[in-house]
């Protein structure tokens, strides 16, 4: 399976902004956007001129794409599955990208990071609804519950996460049960809930061409 292989950092410094692809060293002065604020590469001091409107819709695509940590494919795949269903395109895009189980193992706070979420969840760390689930991309239903299997409680990474960059409890969509390691996707939640700073529409304007 393809897989980016190459510093996480770079991604954010080609977007500009922290996407927090490192956990808590986002949060600290080692963090590659706030050290060196210019894209990465040999011309990455000129990559500040003018962007095209098609430069735009590019960014914003990309931006949410490696935010989730998903290929090219798997992303044009969720958004043909959200421009199939009725409503605001831009919004269950979103939804259904963070309805992700990597995804909400990192927003509980279980993993400093989606890509370490998504090997917890690949190590089989997880379950959902008692199940052992290993597959990142399984999408999770309103109330559904996510748990952290009982032999693998006791690892460091996920007590680390919880401590440093615990999200859980500040997301009103889901509900958090510290203790037990468990966790519950509440409901599906709207645009103005997701903590996602993006215009979604220059995504759809992006792929309706």
């Amino acid at each position: 399976m393809a897989r980016y292989t190459d510093a996480n950092c770079k991604m954010c410094r080609r977007e500009g902004e922290k996407l927090f692809l490192k956990g808590s060293r986002c949060l600290s002065s080692k963090c590659a956007v706030e050290r060196r604020q210019v894209a990465p590469g040999q011309h990455g001091r000129m990559m500040r001129r003018k962007i095209s409107s098609y430069g735009l819709q590019l960014r914003e695509k990309q931006k949410v794409r490696r935010t989730y940590g998903v290929l090219e494919s798997q992303f044009r795949n969720y958004f043909k599955k959200a421009d199939q269903k009725t409503g605001v395109t831009g919004e269950i895009l979103l939804q259904l990208l963070e309805s992700r189980l990597d995804n909400l193992v990192y927003r509980l706070g279980f993993a400093a990071s989606r890509k370490a979420a998504r090997q917890l969840v690949r190590h089989r760390h997880v379950t959902v609804d008692g199940r052992m689930v290993d597959i990142p991309s399984y999408s999770i239903k309103p109330g559904e519950v996510i748990k952290i299997r009982d032999k693998s409680k006791n690892l460091e990474m996920i007590h680390a996460a919880l401590k440093e960059v615990g999200r859980g409890d500040e997301i009103a969509w889901l509900r958090l049960n510290k203790a037990a390691l468990e966790g519950e996707l509440l409901e599906v939640p709207t645009r103005e809930n997701i903590p996602l700073t993006v215009n979604e529409q220059l995504i759809v304007e992006l792929y309706s061409k």
